[in-house]
């Protein structure tokens, strides 16, 4: 009898701590493995669009990914010669390849676009600017970094800016990261366009000088206007605030936690780091950005940002012209569909970079590619959520309260 109440209550200790344990499975060293069926998802579905994606019908796609209930339960790349796809725009000065044909930004380079030095490191691009709102996150939870209301010219010496007025200096931290600067700044031409402003700040000697001398258009927090030069002065004030270089400080207390121990930034021509496009991630890393935030900034029973961080990073701190986006510190936010109102959180970068958490369902969809210019068809953030909430089967509500 002695025997079988040990038994029993050894059983009972299994049922028990099991699920927790299985629960608190953190892909810090790898992502752990299951199947579409095993968490809820239509494998057929999935399969579809992997042959979608494999025939070409979204352009140039280099990795998708599906991660479910915190298993990686899809996982697809796909091979680009991307040496003979842009080889001859390589060699060709434009405003994608303005000043140095075998530099970094140059985008039809090979060598650096999309992957860098043909590794697996993949270019986020403005994805950067999502990853550069979780830093100031990190360092908001560490208290090393001033309060976003703080005015953006506390951190320059105002002798030296150019076109300073009265709404220049009511310009703060909070309005960079909402893309509501008010700054004069025309980022809805095409990249290909030579008057697109980010592609004039990318041939400028100094980016942090092109993007704070620019006249102000409008009121600060009136309207969202998309601004790459707005997220390259985080990079700046990042340093002068804290006194400590922003991709450092990535390495120490963001990437080193999520065991994120590969990736590359570029610089800019003064050195600075490159926040508004300049990183390069494996995919599977970019998912556990993605996953911290859906686990509300908890990884490994540590808090690496706040929760209420997270929180305020996907509200909807402005309406975006032209649909029903809305955009939060950074973060793109994208209604699942028509009729339903919930809001899936989501990078986007230029050539087709799409991480996408639908907290509803616990789901985080990361798709990269190259498809440039533009105007070139790919994925959309639209396309992608529809074909990943057709292949949820299992609806039972994912978020964690």
């Amino acid at each position: 009898m002695r025997i079988q109440r040990i038994a029993l209550s050894l059983l009972v200790t299994f049922i028990l701590v099991f699920p927790a344990s299985a629960q608190s499975q953190w892909p810090t060293t790898r992502w752990p493995t299951s199947t579409p069926r095993a968490v809820g998802l239509d494998p057929v579905k999935l399969a579809d669009i992997d042959a979608d994606i494999a025939s070409g019908k979204y352009g140039h796609v280099d990795s998708f990914l599906v991660i479910r209930h915190g298993k990686l339960v899809y996982d697809r790349s796909y091979k680009q010669d991307y040496g003979r796809i842009y080889g001859q725009e390589a060699k060709k000065q434009g405003p994608l390849n303005p000043h140095d044909p075998t530099g970094p930004y140059n985008y039809f380079n090979p060598w650096w676009h999309p992957f860098y030095r043909g590794g697996d490191l993949h270019t986020m691009q403005s994805v950067t600017k999502t990853i550069t709102s979780v830093i100031i996150g990190v360092a908001v939870a560490r208290k090393e970094f001033p309060d976003l209301s703080t005015p953006v010219l506390k951190f320059f010496d105002e002798a030296r800016v150019a076109n300073i007025d009265d709404r220049k200096r009511r310009m703060t931290i909070r309005h960079l990261l909402t893309m509501t600067a008010g700054l004069d700044w025309n980022e809805d031409l095409p990249y290909s366009d030579p008057n697109n402003s980010t592609i004039l700040m990318e041939a400028s000697n100094d980016w942090i000088n092109f993007a704070i001398n620019r006249p102000m258009s409008q009121e600060p927090g009136a309207a969202f206007n998309y601004n790459s030069g707005a997220s390259q002065l985080l990079s700046y004030i990042f340093r002068v605030a804290t006194g400590k270089d922003i991709e450092e400080y990535a390495a120490r207390y963001l990437f080193a936690p999520l065991g994120i121990e590969k990736y590359f930034w570029k610089r800019t021509p003064s050195g600075l780091v490159d926040t508004e496009g300049g990183l390069y991630l494996r995919a599977h890393d970019l998912a556990k950005i993605a996953y911290l935030f859906l686990k509300g900034g908890l990884w490994e029973g540590r808090q690496i940002v706040t929760s209420d961080w997270v929180k305020e990073s996907v509200a909807p701190s402005i309406s975006v012209p032209g649909g029903g986006e809305r955009y939060g510190f950074k973060w793109w936010l994208f209604p699942y569909g028509e009729n339903d109102s919930r809001l899936a959180w989501a990078g986007d970068g230029f050539g087709g970079q799409l991480p996408i958490i639908l907290a509803d369902y616990d789901l985080v969809i990361v798709l990269t590619g190259w498809n440039i210019p533009p105007e070139r068809d790919g994925f959309s953030h639209r396309i992608a959520i529809d074909r990943i909430l057709q292949a949820v089967i299992d609806h039972r509500p994912g978020r964690l309260k």
